[in-house]
């Protein structure tokens, strides 16, 4: 006998996602991609957490959810119209700082700080100054990245771009990595 999965939602997903479709934003990560996130996000009790590419707020729920209360949450976008729908939902949570911001801007003037986990979302920490964001992990920090399985709406070339990327994490001696092709096709990498 087959049970159906019934998967439990952070309490603010359903007016986020609501929000995300009326916005037109087409580019929020998926349920069994936030959901790892979540799982992930639980085993780093009072950690320092990092989102690179908040969106609409949509992954930044989930990481939020599994988070214990003595963690923190800093994520940045660089869209204003998506990122207040991530303030409207997501804003009166303490433990969330979200920051209008261009990436490699940020990235530059936060280059000393240290996170336990870093979910990058965007160009910035993930195709751009890749090895600046790693810099900031922890020793025994997540780095998480998901849409590394081809995707409709890549531009041409980005395959090429991705399997550069791959290789330049595989190439980092300092990284326990999994490539998992699953849900958008997401790589964790944990810093040795």
């Amino acid at each position: 006998m087959t049970e159906e999965i019934n998967q439990y939602f952070p309490k603010a997903h359903a007016e986020v996602d609501e929000a995300t479709k009326t916005s037109g934003f087409t580019m929020a990560s998926d349920t069994l991609t936030c959901s790892l996130l979540r799982t992930l996000a639980a085993s780093k009790p009072s950690g320092k957490f990092l989102e690179l590419g908040t969106g609409t707020g949509l992954s930044t729920s989930w990481i939020l959810d599994g988070m214990d209360e003595s963690s923190s949450l800093v994520s940045i976008d660089n869209e204003a119209q998506f990122l207040q729908i991530a303030e409207k939902f997501l804003g009166n949570d303490n433990r969330l700082t979200l920051i209008e911001t261009d990436g490699a801007q940020w990235v530059e003037d936060n280059i000393e700080e240290k996170f336990d986990y870093i979910f990058a979302d965007t160009w910035h920490g993930k195709y751009l100054l890749l090895d600046e964001v790693l810099a900031m992990l922890n020793k025994g920090g997540l780095y998480i990245i998901d849409d590394m399985l081809p995707q409709p709406n890549w531009p041409d070339g980005h395959q090429e771009k991705a399997i550069k990327l791959i290789s330049d994490l595989e190439a980092h001696e300092d990284l326990t990595l999994t490539k998992q092709v699953w849900a958008t096709g997401i790589v964790i990498a944990v810093k040795k």
